[in-house]
């Protein structure tokens, strides 16, 4: 391969490192706000969930923001500049998970009052299946959260010069500060600020890369000259990397996994004040979604009209390709000092905000989880006191993790995909309780190992023996008028290669897109744990309380009530005062969870039902005493 002469790439300023401090500052001093303004408020509850009394607002920005993070601001440009622009499918994938979210698994668990969403395995199944998904969640989230921080900062740092550990170790100590004070107040605020850092610094790139390119004209003819606005490729073989079908099916498996049953999102969810504000909270997240996505698209196809005819990472000018979009920064903000530290401060907004929401929610599972199971006698202050340590532990975890990281090497992509490969099960798990009354915790149980044994079968297949050239080749890149180097050194004749042996399934099982690794455990989680649940004995539906389950059945079966009850498997859906889509039983307020039980549910229906606000037609979270 030739030499080409790399053109000079100015590193960081002192400006740049003045607007970047500026955001660890800005979400330093929100920490320290709820620190002294909640400083009276010093119960578990307050800290970890915000006194369940959080407004839609700053949730939806916090949502986004969560789940947009370093690798969205870094991967989606390089990913639509070099295999064109069908990632925007995702917006049908976000608009699905968005829908099954809202209706499907948010109104049972804001409606169950519960803080962690795996103390619903253990209302609907029982405790070992809850010990069992909270450990893979801790682990899961851990490694995730290891490889958010260090990941960006080492594209950053190859790129801008800015220090790797610096940024490591900074990015770890400002979301555990700010976590530790202020706990989930000092998450949310924190992250919709850093959602309006993120969408700016996106603006700035768009706006400046545009007018240096001829604009949007000029733009989108050099996308679709490159072959990049091919988007809608309806191939149904599930070895292509990316197609409508594995984007939109496979994509919302994959999100639905990270989103609808995720600790991270549901705490959220079930902090706001009411049910109504936590469905609103996720669809305005939706706007956000769509929002990141476009510009992060957009992104990717100004940087191939700015670099078609000279590929940066072909030229070897770089030496990955999540390092083309801060090139691309400093490449066209070398005469604006600041700005570039305004994109740094984007793309580090998106690992801030979901670093912080892993501790806090990483602290609230192990404290609800293991810790409040062991010592149930433990004192608000004493409670508080603990939760904050955890966010310290985790801080420190987390960060260490990016430092183990750095040794992976090449398993650092197989890393990311661990968070996929582990949220299908649990999504086929947390399905397996909510839809189906018949699923018990011997097919729940059996159903999670499954799952999670497909899934990683998959994964670890697919990373050992990666699919062939044709299924997932990027699109042409060029280095057509990139310098060429004088060089004096010979040119070397590669000997040829022999291909290695690959097994039977290498082209197969292994080759599918890494997108479907969600579904197949999903799927495979969903449908064993049935099949287990029959063979040991179903569960009986009247044994089950109606807040656990919802009847999904319902409005398909609108124009026949027998048909209905009989879908309800035996859940006592009717013997409620009003139907289960518009009130919360009483006994699932007022009673202990564990005390749940047919004559309790049916002995409760006659009273007025705690939680229900009707002026807002919604549930508002109030205190458990409250109603006693």
């Amino acid at each position: 391969m030739p030499n080409f002469v790399a053109p000079e790439v100015k590193k960081f300023v002192t400006w740049d490192y003045v607007v970047f401090a500026a955001l660890f500052l800005v979400s330093a001093s929100i920490g320290v706000f709820f620190a002294v303004k909640e400083r009276k408020k010093k119960t578990s509850k307050e800290f970890l969930v915000g006194g369940k009394q959080m407004a839609c607002g700053p949730i939806a920005f916090s949502l986004t923001s969560s789940f947009m993070s370093a690798v969205t601001v870094l991967g989606t440009p390089s990913e639509v500049y070099r295999y064109g622009a069908s990632f925007v499918l995702f917006f049908l994938s976000y608009t699905l998970v968005i829908i099954f979210t809202a209706e499907l698994f948010l109104p049972v668990f804001y409606r169950s009052g519960i803080t962690s969403t795996y103390e619903y395995l253990e209302l609907r199944f029982n405790k070992i299946v809850r010990l069992a998904a909270t450990l893979i969640y801790i682990l899961q989230t851990i490694l995730y959260t290891g490889i958010v921080v260090y990941a960006p900062s080492l594209a950053l740092n190859q790129v801008t010069g800015f220090d790797l550990w610096g940024s490591v170790a900074a990015t770890g100590i400002v979301c555990t500060f700010y976590c530790t004070l202020g706990g989930l107040k000092a998450v949310v605020w924190t992250d919709a600020f850093q959602m309006i850092v993120m969408v700016a610094g996106f603006m700035t790139v768009l706006i400046r890369g545009t007018s240096l390119n001829g604009g949007w004209t000029k733009v989108w003819e050099d996308a679709h000259e490159g072959s990049r606005l091919n988007i809608f490729d309806f191939d149904v073989d599930p070895l292509r990397r990316h197609t409508f079908w594995t984007i939109v099916i496979g994509g919302t498996f994959t999100w639905l996994g990270l989103y609808g049953v995720n600790q991270s999102t549901i705490q959220r969810c079930i902090s706001c004040k009411s049910e109504k504000h936590a469905k609103l909270a996720l669809y305005l997240n939706l706007l956000g979604l769509w929002t990141v996505l476009v510009c992060a698209v957009f992104c990717g196809l100004v940087m191939y009209s700015h670099y078609r005819s000279c590929d940066p990472w072909t030229a070897a000018f770089i030496s990955a390709p999540d390092q083309l979009m801060p090139y691309f920064v400093m490449d066209i903000f070398s005469s604006m000092p600041g700005v570039p530290g305004l994109f740094v401060a984007c793309a580090f907004s998106g690992t801030l905000s979901t670093v912080a929401a892993s501790i806090n929610a990483l602290a609230t599972v192990t404290f609800e989880d293991l810790i409040k199971k062991g010592f149930p006698n433990l004192s608000e202050k004493m409670s508080t006191w603990i939760s904050k340590g955890l966010c310290v532990l985790y801080g420190v975890l987390c960060t260490s993790m990016a430092a183990a990281a750095s040794l992976l090497g090449g398993v650092v992509q197989a890393s990311l995909s661990i968070h996929g490969m582990c949220g299908g099960p649990m999504l086929g798990l947390f399905t397996l309780g909510i839809v189906f009354p018949c699923a018990n915790w011997k097919g729940a149980l059996g159903g999670l190992l499954a799952g999670i044994s497909l899934a990683f079968w998959a994964g670890t297949g697919s990373f050992i023996y990666p699919a062939p050239p044709t299924k997932s080749i990027p699109l042409q890149l060029s280095t057509l008028n990139c310098t060429l180097a004088n060089s004096t050194e010979a040119l070397v004749t590669p000997a040829p290669m022999v291909a290695p042996d690959r097994p039977l399934l290498a082209d197969t099982w292994y080759s599918m897109s890494y997108l479907y690794f969600s579904a197949i455990g999903c799927m495979g989680c969903a449908i064993t744990g049935l099949l287990i649940s029959f063979i040991t004995g179903p569960s009986k539906g009247e044994d089950i309380p109606p807040v656990l389950i919802k009847p999904v059945c319902n409005p398909f079966c609108f124009w026949s009530k027998r048909l209905k009850i009989f879908l309800w498997c035996g859940v006592q859906h009717n013997s409620l005062e009003i139907d289960f889509e518009k009130k919360l039983p009483k006994v699932a307020a007022n009673k202990t969870r564990t005390d749940y039980t047919k004559n309790n549910t049916n002995k409760e229906n006659n009273h007025q039902i705690c939680g229900y606000n009707s002026e807002e037609n919604s549930y508002t979270n109030i205190s458990r005493e409250s109603c006693l």
